[in-house]
């Protein structure tokens, strides 16, 4: 929600409160609280919708990070030069999928 939006919000609550009156607005008041509240629960929802996405993508980069060592070291002693540049060709290609599934 941008600045205008809610400056909008609050003058519209503030009109609607003068125009049915005092007695009326604790009712106004409740009605604005809840839609703040509202959007407050929208954007608790999409920060942790975040937080897990973003550990997600953490451990899909850690993980296969770790399998290189000793695939590489493996690579390196079995096959030399060309079964190192099979495991980084590998490496990056799954860093790719990644990369492509979180976006």
């Amino acid at each position: 929600m941008t600045d205008d939006a809610v400056k909008d919000e609050i003058r519209s609550a503030i009109e609607t409160r003068r125009e049915l009156g005092e007695e009326m607005e604790p009712a106004v008041i409740e009605a604005f609280v809840e839609r703040i509240e509202r959007r407050l629960d929208e954007r608790a929802g999409d920060v942790q919708a975040l937080e897990v996405r973003l550990e997600h993508h953490k451990a899909m980069v850690l993980g296969p990070m770790a399998f290189s060592i000793p695939l590489l070291a493996i690579a390196a002693i079995f096959t030399g030069l060309p079964g190192v540049i099979a495991v980084c060709v590998a490496l990056i290609a799954l860093g790719v999928v990644v990369m492509r599934d979180d976006a």
